[in-house]
C-alpha cells in the first residue's frame, strides 16, 4: 500500500508503484504524518480489480449497450456473464466507492499480462491491474468513506481472463509491420507514436462500446503529427483504416471518424524537439 492525498484519490508520493510496501514499520511511519487515504498497488499485490461504475449526469449510453435492463456497470457485467454462460462474479471481496460504484477484487492468474483498461469489458466497467491502483476501504474521498465486505478475494473467473489478458504481441498488428518500417526510416519517434495509437485501437474489442471513440482519439493524435509534417496523411489514414477493420468497424463509419479526427488533430500540430532522425 501507499498513501493518498487526504480526501483525494491522487497519490501523495511519486513512484507510488515501486514505493508501495507491506512493511508495517514503514506503513505506520507514513500514516503517522497525516490523515492519508490508502492506495493499493494492484500489480505488486497480484490483484485484478473490476470497477463497476454508475453513469454520471448527462452521460449517454453507447449504442452497443443501449438495451433494456442496462443502467450501470453492474448490469453490463451481468450481461457479459450471460453471454458467456457464466455466473456474475460477485462472490468476492468488494469495496463500495465514494461515487456509489463498486470494486470487485480478484487474484490475478499466474503469469497474467492483464493491465489497466477503461471500457474494454463494456460501458462503465473499468479494470485496474498491472500499472494501476485502487482506493482501499477505510479511505475518505470527497468526505465519503470507502467501505468493504467481509468476503475473501476470489480468483479471477476463467471466462474473464481471455477478455482481459494482453498477448505478448498483437497478431492483428502483423500487417502493419511494412508500414511501420517505412515510417521508422523517417523517425523512430513517429513510428513509436503510430504503433502506440494503433495498439490502442486494436485493443478496443467488439462489444466494449469504446471502439469508435478510441478510433477518433487515435485519429486526432496522429492528425497532430500529420499537421506537424512528421507523418504522411495517406499512411496515417491507411493504418487507421486497417486497424478499424480489424476490430469490426464498418468501412463507412471508420472513414468518417478517421477523416474527422485527422482533420481536427492537424489543426493543432504536435510540437517536439526531436529531429527526423530521432
Amino acid at each position: 500500500m501507499f498513501p493518498l492525498r487526504p480526501n483525494d484519490k491522487r497519490p501523495a508520493i511519486k513512484d507510488w508503484e515501486t514505493r508501495a510496501s507491506t512493511d508495517l514499520v514503514r506503513i505506520r511511519r507514513a500514516w503517522a504524518r497525516g490523515p492519508f487515504g490508502i492506495g493499493i498497488a494492484c500489480g505488486p499485490s497480484s490483484l485484478v480489480v473490476v470497477g463497476l461504475d454508475t453513469p454520471k449526469p448527462g452521460s449517454v449510453c453507447p449504442s452497443e449497450w443501449d438495451q433494456p435492463g442496462i443502467r450501470d456497470g453492474t448490469d453490463v457485467l451481468a450481461a457479459l456473464a450471460e453471454q458467456h454462460g457464466a455466473e456474475v462474479p460477485l462472490e468476492t471481496y468488494s469495496v463500495q466507492t465514494a461515487s456509489g460504484g463498486e470494486h470487485l477484487y480478484f487474484s490475478a492468474p499466474s503469469g497474467s499480462r492483464i493491465r489497466n483498461s477503461a471500457g474494454r469489458l463494456g460501458w462503465l466497467v473499468d479494470v485496474r491491474a498491472n500499472g494501476g491502483y485502487v482506493v482501499a476501504a477505510g479511505s475518505v474521498v470527497r468526505s465519503r468513506r470507502y467501505r468493504s465486505t467481509d468476503a475473501s478475494v476470489a480468483d479471477l473467473p476463467g471466462w474473464l481472463v481471455p477478455l482481459l489478458d494482453q498477448p505478448p504481441s498483437n497478431p492483428r498488428a502483423a500487417g502493419f509491420t511494412p508500414l511501420l518500417d517505412v515510417v521508422g526510416r523517417r523517425s523512430a519517434y513517429v513510428a513509436a507514436a503510430l504503433r502506440g495509437e494503433l495498439d490502442k485501437v486494436l485493443a478496443a474489442h467488439p462489444g466494449s462500446g469504446q471502439r469508435n471513440d478510441t478510433l477518433n482519439r487515435a485519429s486526432f493524435a496522429l492528425g497532430q503529427l500529420v499537421g506537424a509534417g512528421m507523418l504522411p496523411e495517406g499512411l496515417a489514414t491507411a493504418a487507421l483504416a486497417e486497424a478499424s477493420a480489424a476490430i469490426g468497424l464498418s468501412a463507412a463509419e471508420a472513414h468518417a471518424t478517421i477523416r474527422s479526427g485527422l482533420t481536427a488533430g492537424s489543426r493543432t500540430p504536435r510540437h517536439t524537439s526531436l529531429g527526423e532522425g530521432a
